[in-house]
């Protein structure tokens, strides 16, 4: 092997972000704690990201010397950031994974207020598709059996409290039809 190229590498990952539609950081996972120590930092460089890719429609950036891959869907921005190196294929799997991955565990729902509100379930997707920079896994389905997570089964909208209250109704009406027969037949006796 020769001196200019890069030695291989496990750790394709540098750094992984959510990021609202102001740019401000609703998740981060930072893998090479080198290449920005602080959190200053790490704002600093999410804050020329987003702001380098926020209006345009390309799926792929580079900035200062990173190779950047990124996704908008409704209100959030994703990003997975490699080394200027690194093979933008294999930072753009590990996008459409995470981003296939919680739009399953968001029913579709890929927006900043559902994210949120399902953050536990966005850190587990987060953990099983890398780790400490290395990819584990690049198949969505793979991960979502691995992380076994559903969003809560029963949210309440109007249509199923509507449909909750008509059947404690039937079941009230049932009890009461079911009582007159009894008070009718211990009566007649």
């Amino acid at each position: 092997m020769d001196s200019t190229s890069p030695e291989p590498s496990l750790y394709t990952v540098k750094a992984l972000f959510i990021l609202d539609n102001d740019g401000n950081r609703l998740l981060s996972k930072y893998y090479d704690l080198e290449l920005y120590p602080s959190m200053k930092e790490q704002k600093n460089f999410e804050k020329n990201v987003f702001n380098k890719t926020h209006k345009a429609d390309n799926e792929i950036a580079f900035l200062e010397g990173m190779t950047i891959v990124y996704k908008s869907s409704i209100d959030i921005f994703f990003y997975v950031v490699g080394s200027a190196q690194e093979n933008e294929l294999m930072l753009m799997s590990v996008l459409n994974c995470l981003f296939d991955s919680l739009s399953q565990i968001l029913r579709k729902n890929v927006e900043r207020r559902c994210l949120l509100d399902n953050m536990d379930g966005v850190f587990l997707v987060v953990d099983e598709i890398i780790d400490g920079g290395v990819i584990l896994e690049c198949d969505s389905q793979q991960v979502l059996q691995k992380v076994n997570y559903k969003a809560d089964d029963n949210p309440l909208s109007e249509q199923s409290v509507a449909q909750h209250i008509t059947e404690k109704l039937a079941l009230t009406s049932n009890v009461l039809q079911s009582a007159k027969e009894q008070i009718k037949w211990s009566i007649l006796k």
